[in-house]
């Protein structure tokens, strides 16, 4: 019997597709991914170490040829591969039909060289007619495609390795620079300098609550005073909050009161009706930026988990191919869905003709179809009961979109009334939803349809011009200008797929990348840039204008899709964008080797100013190696530069001139205490790297004075000369043992403690410090030491990981709270409420510490004694081996 081996990416891919192949069919996963460019030096075999081009893993000088390795995690797995191949007399590459899945199908042909007919399946969706209609038609493998993954590869290293070294000597370590990930940085800071430079207005309104003859009362907001239309926030500049529009009443909080005083005493009577019919249409089915968008706007899902999520739903046979760009359905898949509508919701429901939908995508070749159900339209509560709860909620969300996307339109009416009396004119809007077609199964930013229809509707009571009403009730009230909103993840994906920067696919790691890199913390859903982010952007800005320009970034987009489909030559590109020719291509056309030698003052581009200090002296923002921090001064008087630290979590829009002045009032110096009468020296308190804390005399007088930092809820503003001696006098002598030995408490970096000699315990609340007598130290000296990997309490149950079955907990570590899914560890950052803190945001922080890897352990300082012995070993050989050439 014949056998064949099928390759796909993933062990759940694998299971899913063994059970619709014929028998004598072997299905093994490539697990990823089994060759790439040399992540880290040792991966680089020894004889290329030398070339001067190694470090990048492409050849620059030789046509850009790649040097492509085997990972060690990967060996074992191509091993495998290669043994069951030599068994088999056909291979079926059957990875994902992207580019990536191009590009690992011609990887394993290049390393299993295989002897036997070689075969590439493609289907959108894993279902026993798709594998068998795939099997009947398979294809070689798409060149073009392949080339475009290469290119993008080689120019992304290019890009990361040529100018993460660049900010790492004129900003800190271990940050880096990408194609997309600058740009997306860049439009987080871009939006951020628009809310710093943003001028708050102040307006007011009126809002009255109306009843006629019959029917409840109604809501109208205040629309003109005597024959103007009154200020609203479009009416003001955001530069400057002057009103810009002069044909408007611009209303202040005093003229509010005023008028709602004398509307008392009028009488109101309806100036206009007007009512219009208006017609809903469906959006179209999901596309991989449309479902992350709406994924984070209904569940609260990042890019990433929602990506996840439609992985597994993929892989599990339930949805098609979840990276494409197309919204158009399938024949089939339309025709199924148009059953499913007349059967669940009725034939009203139902358009007489379906419903097509085109996009115009650049790439072809690699827009298939619409994220959907797979053939079998499987109902969302019919899903297997072993599938995950996020996994279950995110089908659900394509399930809806694609039934509501064929489905009927809503159609109702809009009312507007104006409503007058004495010199005012109010307005009230009202919607009634005749026939709810689409909005029955799926509603945008909704989860319960039914429900939501409810809250579509504002019914306004049957009224007639020039009938009276009543004013029950008239209440002022105030309005501000708001800056432009953050970026969410939603919003910030599609602004990405808006200017054509990157692609879809993408999206979730680029923004786990900006997030890890410490460019971008979360408040909640809205992205903040660090300070660290502001000079990244200032010195690409700066220095590497076009690499961070938005349309020079989406033409690069544009030429690699042109590589796809074969419309442009991948080694031009190279050389143009590099060595620099075509202008085009090419960064100033200079290429990027022409802008690396350009000189940079790292001190300018780590200076954001603010503005002129109360002294008449230039505050600015710093960021330094420890953190950002606020200097007041100048380059020429650097003895008398005022230097204070900028409190974690501090967002760039809040940090204005006079919320820096403030800072430098209370932190520009040590605030004198007192005296300590024991000693005769004065007693401070300052802010240092580390935060706040007392020292005991002057540092002229002593180098080394005695510091303590404050215990958990003191407040730097409110010590008192005492606090500072409590702390200053530590440790605390308790007594001593029967043998004679000390006891002792004190506060230390990881908390309060006892000790005798070498022997230490933990005490639980930092005024135990000062509580405890020998019998209590006693006791807790004698209980068990906890030294080493001591078990962390546990906080909350967050739940379970959807995808791998992890139980994640919330927990108390010695740094501060952090979550676990019993194999990563990630901190809880300072953004991050830990009382609040969801299932689906702990997954993503864990994902995030996953993608940096181990942890590096620090090399153990070698001591003065050991140096010099090997020093004295290695003079011994050198001695010897003289003596040997001499003979």
């Amino acid at each position: 019997m014949s056998k064949s081996l099928v390759i796909v990416e993933s062990p759940t891919k694998a299971k899913t597709i063994k059970q619709y192949l014929p028998a004598g069919h072997i299905v093994e996963a490539s697990v990823g991914h089994i060759r790439d460019l040399p992540a880290k030096a040792d991966e680089i075999p020894a004889k290329f170490k030398k070339e001067e081009w190694s470090r990048l893993g492409v050849n620059v000088e030789e046509d850009f040829s790649p040097l492509y390795v085997v990972p060690k995690d990967s060996k074992q797995q191509v091993k495998k591969l290669k043994d069951l191949l030599a068994d088999c007399d056909t291979l079926y590459l059957a990875t994902d039909e992207d580019r990536e899945g191009e590009a690992i199908s011609w990887h394993l042909l290049e390393l299993l060289k295989p002897k036997v007919p070689t075969k590439r399946l493609v289907f959108h969706e894993i279902t026993k007619s798709a594998i068998q209609e795939a099997l009947e038609s398979p294809r070689a493998i798409d060149d073009s495609l392949v080339s475009a993954q290469e290119t993008r590869r080689i120019l992304d290293r290019l890009y990361g390795y040529s100018v993460s070294p660049v900010l790492w000597r004129n900003v800190g370590p271990k940050l880096s620079a990408g194609r997309v990930q600058s740009v997306t940085t860049r439009l987080i800071v871009d939006r951020e300098r628009e809310r710093m430079k943003f001028v708050r207005s102040e307006f007011w309104d009126l809002t009255g609550a109306f009843k006629g003859e019959t029917g409840p009362e109604f809501e109208a907001v205040l629309s003109t005073v005597d024959g103007k239309r009154i200020a609203r926030g479009k009416d003001f500049d955001a530069d400057t909050g002057v009103l810009t529009n002069k044909e408007v009443a611009h209303i202040d909080e005093a003229r509010a009161n005023e008028l709602a005083k004398s509307l008392a005493e009028e009488a109101f009577s309806v100036q206009s009706v007007e009512q219009k019919p208006f017609t809903g249409k469906p959006a179209p089915p999901f596309t991989t930026s449309t479902l992350q968008q709406e994924s984070n706007r209904k569940l609260r899902l990042s890019a990433r988990a929602t990506m996840q999520a439609a992985q597994a739903l993929y892989q599990n046979g339930l949805i098609t191919y979840m990276r494409t760009d197309s919204t158009t359905l399938s024949a089939e898949a339309v025709q199924r869905s148009r059953e499913e509508i007349e059967r669940l919701y009725g034939a009203e429901y139902l358009p007489a003709e379906a419903r097509v939908y085109q996009t115009k995508v650049a790439n072809a070749q690699e827009a298939h179809e619409a994220i959907r159900p797979s053939s079998d339209f499987t109902k969302p509560e019919d899903l297997p009961r072993a599938l995950g709860d996020r996994e279950r909620k995110v089908y659900e969300l394509i399930w809806k979109r694609t039934m509501a996307c064929q489905m009927e339109n809503s159609r109702g009416f809009r009312t507007s009334l104006e409503l007058s009396g004495g010199p005012c004119v109010f307005r009230a809007s009202g919607k009634t939803i005749e026939f709810p077609g689409y909005l029955r199964a799926y509603v945008e930013g909704a989860d319960d349809p039914d429900a939501q229809l409810a809250d579509q509707e504002t019914i306004l009571p049957p009224l007639d011009q020039g009938q009276g009403v009543e004013l029950a009730k008239v209440e002022p009230k105030g309005h501000t200008t708001q800056p432009p909103a953050r970026y969410t993840e939603a919003s910030l994906v599609k602004e990405l797929e808006a200017r054509g920067i990157g692609r879809p696919s993408t999206y979730a790691s680029i923004i786990d990348t900006i997030q890890y890199r410490g460019y971008v913390e979360k408040n909640g859903t809205a992205l903040v840039p660090t300070f660290i982010a502001f000079s990244v952007t200032k010195l690409m800005s700066q220095h590497f204008e076009q690499l961070v320009d938005y349309e020079f970034t989406a033409g690069m987009e544009e030429d690699l899709d042109k590589i796809s489909r074969g419309e442009r030559e991948s080694l031009e590109y190279l050389r143009n964008f590099y060595f620099g020719d075509d202008k085009a291509t090419a960064p100033t056309g200079a290429g990027l080797t022409g802008l690396l030698g350009a000189e940079i003052d790292a001190r300018a581009v780590n200076t954001l100013p603010l503005g002129e200090g109360e002294d008449g002296k230039m505050i600015n923002i710093r960021v330094g190696r420890y953190g950002p921090y606020l200097e007041v001064g100048d380059d020429e008087d650097t003895e008398k530069r005022v230097r204070v630290t900028i409190p974690d979590g501090t967002p760039p829009d809040e940090l204005d001139l006079e919320r820096a002045k403030e800072l430098i009032r209370k932190g520009s110096g040590p605030s004198d205490l007192g005296v300590d009468e024991e000693t005769g020296k004065r007693v401070y308190a300052k802010t240092g790297r580390f935060g706040p804390y007392f020292q005991l005399g002057e540092n002229d007088d002593d180098p080394k004075p005695k510091m303590k930092s404050l215990l958990p809820g003191m407040d730097i503003e409110t010590v008192t000369v005492e606090d500072a001696l409590k702390m200053l006098r530590l440790p605390r002598v308790i007594g001593q043992d029967p043998e004679g030995e000390e006891i002792t408490a004190d506060y230390g970096r990881y908390g309060p403690y006892i000790r005798r000699a070498k022997d230490t315990r933990s005490l639980a609340e930092p005024e135990e410090i000062w509580s405890y007598d020998v019998e209590k130290a006693l006791a807790k000296l004698a209980e068990p030491s906890k030294r080493g990997r001591q078990s962390a309490k546990v906080i909350k149950e967050l739940g379970e990981d959807p995808s791998t079955g992890a139980e994640v907990k919330l927990q108390e570590g010695r740094y501060g709270p952090y979550v676990t899914d019993g194999t990563t560890n990630a901190s809880v950052p300072k953004g991050d409420d830990p009382d609040t803190i969801s299932l689906d945001r702990a997954i993503e922080l864990i994902r995030i510490r996953e993608a940096k890897g181990p942890r590096k352990k620090k090399a153990k300082k070698k001591t003065a004694k050991k140096k010099a012995k090997k020093k004295v070993t290695k003079k011994k050989a050198t001695k010897k081996k003289a003596t040997k050439k001499d003979d």
